[in-house]
């Protein structure tokens, strides 16, 4: 304690303008404590304040990546699922397919359309397939068809159609009571137009048949504004 004491006393007494007649211990602390400070700040000022930008980006992208990898891991918890699930639509597809005719068959199923109205008591006054309709993988065959019986046999005629082994979807319906268009046997006759689509499924060949001759027309649409646009261009002056 005295010597802590007489440490103090001699420390009080310190003149700060002549440090080298301070005791030894005195001017080791003082040295050791510069030092700190000044690599504290050098730390502070090229290390810490140069780098957090950096350390921040850092965090950021640990917790991107968390977040990647819990979803993954979910996703591979769950890839037996998956694949079950793709192995029943692909089951599906197929099997929806399998209800589009073909070429040879369409014929055949226009005659089972027609049928099925005379099949259901209504008489036909009009059964006119339509020019077919191409989309991505598929063509849509379109059918006006007019009928008139009654509103029970228009049922039947509804029923029968979706019975049949094929997609055949009816649009466009108009139920109206028949008028002077209807047979004359009965004054509850009605009159039904109707547009009867069915659907077949577009081999490879004419797929790609398809996309050669939309990139065809897109290749002379593009060919054509570029012309054009040489065109609107204004003479040069001689």
């Amino acid at each position: 304690m005295n010597k802590l004491k007489e440490l103090f006393e001699q420390m009080r007494g310190l003149d700060p303008n002549d440090p080298g007649r301070w005791p030894l211990p005195v001017r080791i602390g003082t040295v050791v404590l510069l030092f700190l400070l000044v690599a504290s700040a050098g730390y502070w000022y090229f290390v810490w304040k140069s780098k957090r930008p950096e350390l921040l980006a850092a965090r950021a992208m640990e917790a991107e990546l968390w977040d990647t990898l819990e979803t993954k891991a979910r996703r591979a918890a769950n890839l037996q699922a998956y694949k079950d699930q793709l192995a029943e639509m692909e089951k599906s597809f197929g099997a929806m397919l399998r209800q589009l005719p073909n070429k040879t068959e369409v014929p055949n199923l226009l005659v089972d359309i027609s049928q099925t109205g005379l099949a259901a008591g209504l008489e036909e006054k009009l059964f006119q397939p339509q020019g077919e309709i191409r989309k991505d993988f598929y063509a849509e065959l379109p059918i006006s068809i007019r009928l008139t019986g009654n509103y029970h046999q228009m049922g039947n005629f509804a029923g029968g159609i979706a019975a049949l082994p094929r997609i055949v979807t009816l649009h466009d319906i108009e139920i109206a009571p028949a008028g002077k268009e209807g047979r004359g046997s009965s004054s509850g006759d009605l009159v039904l137009n109707v547009t009867a689509k069915t659907y077949r499924y577009l081999d490879e060949e004419e797929q790609e048949k398809d996309t050669a001759a939309k990139a065809e027309k897109g290749k002379k649409k593009g060919t054509r504004k570029t012309s054009e646009k040489k065109g609107k261009q204004p003479a040069g002056k001689d």
